[in-house]
């Protein structure tokens, strides 16, 4: 069971399982604390109810009574606390433009290594789509690594396509990155609107 709850202040100090990712950007505290304040309806966290095997040597437990056998001869019963509820992914985002480029735009979104291949990735897009949705927004677009062959594909499955390639948007690393400017429209019309050529080009790229 997963629980999808709005970001919160606290959530800063334990996502730390889900930004070690290879994939994911990392900010300074003030650059989400910044979206927290001015796009809460954007901020959203996957929540895992359980502890996993991951956590099991986490200081956490040390909040955990423990009784004594010879007291109580009775099998011990965990009693999980709910500050132990793990992080399984979120999403910061934003509505931004102005006119027909009024559009949602995904600033990050991860999911911890041990909960891939759940959908849950495209649970929290379509929960951007719904907000973006509701602010009346064109179009919502992102940026992946051209590398990131899995994020590309579940992105074409919700029906993104390839906008443009930005040279070496993803700098200051070992090596520097092109990154893929990926969009979801309103409807297929407005793709077509907005770039014809690349629209019918990436089509064909995405094998829609």
């Amino acid at each position: 069971m997963v629980t999808v709850r709005p970001f919160t202040c606290l959530d800063l100090l334990k996502f730390g399982n889900i930004n070690l990712d290879m994939y994911t950007e990392t900010y300074s505290i003030g650059f989400y604390l910044h979206y927290l304040a001015k796009w809460p309806e954007y901020m959203r966290v996957l929540e895992s109810p359980t502890l996993t095997c991951f956590e099991r040597n986490s200081t956490c437990l040390s909040d955990i009574p423990h009784t004594d056998d010879s007291q109580n001869p009775s099998p011990k019963v965990l009693s999980i606390p709910s500050t132990c509820q793990r992080l399984m992914g979120y999403m910061m985002a934003k509505s931004e433009g102005h006119g027909v480029d009024w559009h949602g735009h995904v600033t990050a979104l991860s999911v911890a290594p041990e909960y891939r291949r759940l959908r849950l990735a495209t649970q929290l897009m379509l929960e951007l789509e719904e907000t973006s949705e509701r602010k009346r927004c064109y179009f919502v677009d992102l940026f992946v690594r051209a590398s990131n062959k899995l994020g590309i594909d579940i992105y074409s499955k919700l029906g993104y396509i390839i906008y443009r390639r930005v040279l070496n948007y993803y700098w200051g690393s070992v090596e520097d990155e092109d990154a893929f400017d990926v969009k979801l429209f309103e409807d297929i019309l407005d793709a077509y609107r907005y770039a014809p050529q690349k629209f019918w080009k990436t089509r064909c790229c995405f094998g829609l």
